[in-house]
């Protein structure tokens, strides 16, 4: 599949009013950071009203990641830095799934039924033509710009999680997630235990994997660029003020690391491992 595909279900899915399926904020940014954010919005196109009916699952984490938007916008700002946002929310479709996946377009999240998902494989590649590919397309674009320009990039993808899960309570108020390559983790992961009073998750309580990320596996690890995901539990991220102490904390262990040279100095396959 892809995002040139003639598909009239494709064509349909946006109205020509309605947001696009990604934004790209500061494309030319100096930084050698690129920030991703797959869960940026809850949006949800008018041809899918079932799914639009979902108030209460689209308002809370089932229909997006709560904070990840502005907590990206402002490292950008901070970093001067690319970013590139998803435009609809991840019931429409999971950016950051692989096509196929249980969980790319879910039929239950988090415990709640999404009956709007019960859809046969043209509609899901219809989906997948509107609101996934040119997402991921714009994030290749620029990626392939900054290569040919040889310009040093490291992907960094903010992410948001909840307090509680059924049966799982979360301690950690940040979260370092890595698949094959912790160049960019094992620094982050330091940097922040350092910092008073927080409980960071190596891995937890999430991980990368090939299998249920799509983000980090292909804009990262199989480019053989330094990548990372940020978790950032949502509590944290409520109040202006949260965001801004979160994106000032993140912004400067970045600098530091970008500084020291630690981005280039194992390669991929020596940085493997948890």
């Amino acid at each position: 599949m892809s995002s040139s595909s003639s598909a009239s279900p494709a064509l349909r899915l946006l109205a020509p009013d309605e947001p696009p399926a990604f934004e790209v904020v500061n494309p030319e940014g100096r930084s050698s950071a690129v920030l991703l954010c797959d869960h940026a919005s809850n949006a949800v196109p008018r041809s899918l009203p079932e799914l639009g009916r979902q108030h209460e699952a689209l308002r809370e984490h089932t229909g997006w990641d709560i904070g990840a938007a502005r907590l990206s916008r402002r490292m950008s700002a901070l970093l001067d830095a690319p970013l590139v946002l998803s435009g609809y929310s991840r019931l429409v479709i999971d950016c950051n799934r692989p096509l196929g996946s249980p969980t790319s377009i879910p039929e239950i999240s988090c415990g709640v039924p999404i009956p709007g998902n019960a859809i046969d494989a043209a509609e899901a590649s219809a989906r997948a033509d509107a609101c996934f590919w040119p997402y991921h397309h714009a994030i290749t674009a620029l990626l392939d710009a900054r290569r040919e320009r040889r310009k040093r990039t490291a992907i960094l993808s903010i992410h948001s999680f909840t307090p509680a899960m059924p049966g799982q309570e979360r301690p950690w108020h940040a979260a370092v997630l890595y698949g094959r390559d912790r160049r960019l983790a094992a620094p982050f992961l330091e940097a922040l235990r350092r910092e008073p009073g927080l409980c960071v998750g190596d891995n937890e309580p999430y991980r990368v994997t090939e299998g249920g990320d799509y983000g980090i596996p292909t804009h990262g690890e199989a480019r053989g660029l330094p990548c990372v995901l940020l978790e950032i539990r949502q509590d944290g991220l409520i109040s202006d003020e949260g965001v801004e102490v979160w994106a000032q904390r993140l912004a400067a262990i970045y600098r530091a690391i970008e500084a020291s040279g630690d981005l280039n100095a194992l390669p991929p396959d020596a940085a493997a491992g948890g």
